[in-house]
């Protein structure tokens, strides 16, 4: 298995942990958080998992896209760059609602600027060919 092929791997298994801990983090905001912090920072909260449920989406897509041939090595910045805004956008949210760390206030856009670097690296991977497809020979062509 190359290691692009197992960084794809990679991509599927961290989209469904993200699309997991997304769903408990819904469900904890929803039910858990309701009685104890303000209308605003359940919004915060639900902005981080609407977010990270997004994004876990896209990286279960590059996953998939990269079986489809699509340029490997742009998907694979896509699902890296959507991992790490994950950590930074949704995570620096719910730090900021369940410890009060007001100090991550300012990572919060870096993580949104990784989720548009993310998707531009997406768009480039739809664009670009494998080297391997220019290397591909059609049996039926001789």
């Amino acid at each position: 298995m190359t290691a692009e092929r197992r960084i794809l791997r990679w991509a599927l298994l961290l989209g469904a942990l993200a699309a997991l801990t997304g769903v408990m983090a819904g469900a904890f905001g929803a039910h858990g958080l309701r009685q104890s912090v303000t209308p605003r920072s359940l919004e915060v909260f639900q902005t981080g998992v609407t977010y990270q449920m997004y994004h876990a989406l896209g990286l279960l897509a590059v996953a998939l896209l990269g079986l489809a041939g699509l340029g490997r090595r742009w998907l694979t910045l896509a699902g890296g760059f959507f991992v790490l805004g994950i950590v930074l956008f949704s995570g620096s949210l719910y730090g900021l609602v369940l410890l009060q760390w007001t100090t991550l206030g300012p990572v919060t856009p870096i993580g949104g600027l990784c989720f548009m670097i993310g998707w531009v690296c997406l768009m480039i991977a739809a664009v670009k060919r494998q080297p391997e497809d220019d290397q591909r020979v059609d049996p039926t062509e001789r």
